[in-house]
């Protein structure tokens, strides 16, 4: 179903496309990932690499800086054990809820097999 509204389009400088073709190739960080950060489609991104490749965008080599290199492994790393926590969590509440599942079922268990089991 088509969008109403004007549409975003948006142009980019080789400069900007260079310096996100730049991101996207440091060790460990994903293409979606960078499209994610620039709010770009990871397509578009994708474009530009090949771009990039075949000499269509041609720019001043991007730079990056220590501290954004920094900035970008810190953020990996954060986002790593992110997914860890959120994946210890939902272990945690499959215990929980196994654990009070097994107690109401005990429980239940032994309200049936109290006083009308009992031999006269």
């Amino acid at each position: 179903m088509a969008r109403s509204g004007p549409r975003k389009v948006s142009r980019y400088g080789d400069q900007f496309k260079a310096t996100a073709v730049k991101l996207s190739s440091l060790p460990g960080v994903l293409i979606q990932d960078v499209a994610h950060a620039l709010d770009i489609h990871p397509f578009m991104l994708s474009l530009w690499r090949k771009e990039v490749r075949d000499g269509v965008i041609v720019a001043k080599s991007a730079k990056l800086d220590v501290q954004t290199k920094a900035e970008l492994r810190r953020l990996r790393d954060l986002e790593r054990r992110y997914k860890v926590l959120k994946e210890e969590h939902t272990l945690l509440k499959k215990a929980i809820r196994f654990a009070s599942d097994q107690k109401r079922k005990s429980s239940s268990l032994s309200k049936q097999t109290g006083p009308s089991t009992k031999l006269r």
